[in-house]
């Protein structure tokens, strides 16, 4: 694997390590903006190994990531004029909190990392600092017990480090909550966004093309009518699970996700259903009425599911919960998408 980043070899008396700056390069931005909109995701990582940053000494911290890049730079990043030692171990490219929730941030994985470092022949000092967000995953007394290094939690957030390693490794009450502000939640807006436009857009020609159906003036017109009004239910969809929801999370009612996507989408479809409505001929009203609940129905199952998939990146919810949601959720937007689409074809078909 290709690593620009590493700018030569620092010695140790384990042998060479590759050495890295705090100073992030244009490559690596655009490297950390692409993955965020969901390109080269899943092979934006870094050789799992011991980095040297700096000059680092026999009483040099050691600081333990996941070799996932992003990951990897939020923490060299922070440390702008300090030495120390980045073990990055193997999370199979997933960042420190989803690796620690699957498993491969543990402390089997941190002890195996030290040993094939030969640490215990590079630093005096028997500690290791692992991010706060990976504790799910790692009894800290095995690799105490394994290696001999003691386990140490640092804080929530990497730009924390300096204050930390100055306060002797002591992290404040701050430093130990996780936030999940606006901009954390709208930067995870393009990952939520990105993968769900694939089948949306199948959705959208889908329904496109079978809006052509029904009605008197003929297939083509039709479909220029009321194409354009399936189209929009879709980009509902969209906009409603995976933009309003992650902005607007904390003041949508309910406490299941499901429920606060439904919301958004009933609340993004709405104005479409009134101005299509108010704007309307003669013509059928029932039909019509018909093909506006469906594609409404539709708005709601298709944000709400979207909005469920929001849960792996909150701060929110838990596993536990997660699954219970998941059981009466998952039914019920099914039933609900599949209830829209009977009606939406039935309102055309009867226009």
């Amino acid at each position: 694997m290709a690593q620009p980043f590493v700018g030569g070899a620092f010695e140790t008396p384990a042998g060479p390590v590759p050495r890295v700056g705090s100073d992030l390069s244009a490559a690596d931005r655009r490297g950390g903006l692409k993955v965020r909109w969901g390109i080269g995701r899943m092979e934006y990582g870094v050789v799992p190994a011991l980095y040297a940053l700096g000059e680092p000494d026999a009483e040099a911290p050691v600081l333990v990531s996941s070799n996932y890049k992003l990951s990897f730079d939020a923490l060299r990043s922070s440390l702008a004029g300090r030495s120390a030692f980045l073990l990055v171990v193997d999370t199979q490219g997933i960042n420190v909190w989803c690796a620690a929730g699957k498993g491969t941030f543990s402390a089997a994985e941190v002890s195996r990392r030290i040993a094939e470092a030969r640490l215990g022949e590079i630093v005096r000092q028997r500690r290791v600092i692992l991010p706060q967000l990976s504790a799910p995953g790692v009894t800290a007394r095995e690799i105490e017990s394994a290696t001999g290094f003691k386990a140490i939690f640092g804080p929530v957030r990497s730009e924390d480090l300096p204050a930390y390693l100055d306060a002797g490794c002591r992290a404040t009450d701050e430093m130990r909550r996780k936030s999940f502000d606006l901009g954390e939640r709208a930067a995870l807006v393009p990952m939520e966004l990105v993968p769900a436009l694939k089948w949306a857009a199948a959705l959208a020609a889908a329904l496109v093309l079978l809006s052509g159906l029904g009605g008197g003036t003929g297939y083509l017109a039709e479909l220029a009518s009321h194409g354009p009004i399936a189209a929009l239910a879709v980009a509902s969809i969209l906009l409603a699970g995976a933009v309003a929801t992650p902005l607007f999370l904390p003041l949508l009612p309910g406490r299941a996700f499901s429920v606060k996507g439904a919301v958004a989408g009933a609340v993004l479809f709405a104005p479409i259903w009134i101005a299509i409505w108010l704007t309307a001929g003669g013509g059928d009203r029932v039909a019509l009425g018909l093909e506006l609940g469906g594609l409404g129905a539709l708005a709601m199952a298709g944000a709400a599911f979207l909005a469920l998939n929001f849960t792996g990146a909150t701060t929110f919810t838990s596993l536990s919960g997660v699954r219970r949601e998941m059981r009466f959720a998952i039914p019920l937007e099914i039933a609900f998408a599949a209830a829209g689409v009977g009606a939406w074809l039935a309102g055309r078909l009867a226009s």
